[in-house]
């Protein structure tokens, strides 16, 4: 089991991107349901975005964690 990056300083920037673990909102709402090779392939982008990311961050609303949750079973064909 690959364990989550999640180091509980969520704030969301503009492009929807976390500042404490580097994971956009689809990569964590998604964390649970991904396969281990889906969990790889995340933790092998995040080195490279600590410097791309801004400090504008908001926090984490529940608001956006239901629209990601959506996006998330569109793109997989199952209903919201």
């Amino acid at each position: 089991m690959i364990q989550s990056p999640c180091v509980a300083r969520c704030g969301l920037n503009d492009d929807d991107y976390c500042k404490g673990c580097l994971r956009h909102i689809d990569e964590i709402v998604g964390w649970g349901q991904a396969s281990d090779e889906q969990k790889l392939a995340i933790l092998a982008k995040l080195p490279g975005r600590r410097e791309a990311l801004s400090d504008n961050c908001q926090p984490l609303s529940r608001a956006k964690w239901l629209e990601a949750e959506a996006r998330i079973a569109s793109s997989e064909g199952k209903p919201s």
